[in-house]
């Protein structure tokens, strides 16, 4: 059953509307729902957001909106990020405003003998994996989703623009992974999504530590220590470049570079966390 919701900007005090549905798109830490002309969602936060949390978001929807689109060069930047435009509110949730994405990040084919994918978001975790695209492998891409290797060095170039722009602004991603990047290897971009967790270092800590596989080693190696303790490695700039290398590396070479066949334990658990931590 679905019904029009209406929440309220924090901001300027502006209406927006959404399609409420008892089965919303859930994502980590938000339920996502499609505006009735399907031009924006409205990312509502399950959990109740702390005033640091909030203030967080409503700069990236201002001063760092601004600073990164409402200026020279302003546009290229704009077609890099998914990069929410409000902060909105319902009783005590609070939410965002995210334009959608745009056509060529969602397949239009998907899978070469099944439908099972078509009209999902082209997470890049799709195309940094040898088995999507082998003849032999039932799930194997379709070729008219894959491009060529050219396709993937540019969409890294992009990538790496849109990092460095994070960066030369005193900001961190802190979650960049294959799963917070849409790419389209048809036309050779590539969107940075999940915006919403950028770190501003000495004001905004990180809500997470980032994803498996792109967590980089001496945040791994620490996790276990108090957030307040002085030896406890966070994410930051340099953690997001090791993000990215592995980015790169997977989209270029298909396999994660610090994945190889040395055991460190026998036990599984043990040894993912030695071989992507402390002996990283």
């Amino acid at each position: 059953m679905s019904r029009i919701q209406s929440v309220t900007s924090v901001i300027n005090g502006k209406s927006y509307q959404f399609v409420e549905t008892d089965e919303p798109m859930r994502g980590g830490m938000k339920d996502v729902y499609f505006s009735p002309d399907h031009s924006y969602v409205v990312a509502m936060y399950r959990d109740i957001q702390d005033y640091n949390s909030k203030e967080r978001l409503k700069k990236i929807v201002t001063q760092y909106y601004d600073s990164f689109f409402n200026r020279e060069g302003g546009a290229y930047y704009k077609d890099l990020y998914c990069w929410p435009t409000d902060v909105v509110e319902l009783g005590k949730q609070i939410g965002l405003i995210v334009p959608v994405y745009n056509k060529h990040f969602f397949f239009q084919k998907g899978y070469a003998n099944n439908d099972l994918i078509k009209g999902k978001e082209k997470e890049g975790k799709w195309f940094a994996s040898a088995k999507f695209r082998n003849k032999q492998f039932a799930l194997r891409l379709d070729d008219s989703e894959l491009g060529n290797w050219l396709s993937y060095f540019q969409i890294c170039v992009n990538i790496a623009r849109g990092v460095k722009r994070l960066h030369a602004a005193g900001l961190a991603h802190s979650d960049l992974s294959y799963k917070n990047v849409l790419i389209d290897p048809v036309s050779k971009t590539a969107a940075i999504i999940d915006i919403d967790g950028l770190v501003v270092p000495g004001l905004y800590p990180p809500d997470v530590i980032g994803t498996a596989d792109f967590i980089a080693p001496e945040v791994l190696e620490t996790k276990q220590l108090a957030k307040d303790d002085t030896r406890r490695k966070l994410p930051n700039r340099l953690t997001d470049l090791h993000a990215l290398a592995v980015m790169i590396y997977m989209y270029l070479l298909y396999r994660h570079p610090l994945k190889g066949g040395k055991v460190h334990d026998l036990d599984t658990e043990t040894d993912d966390l030695l071989s992507m931590g402390e002996r990283a």
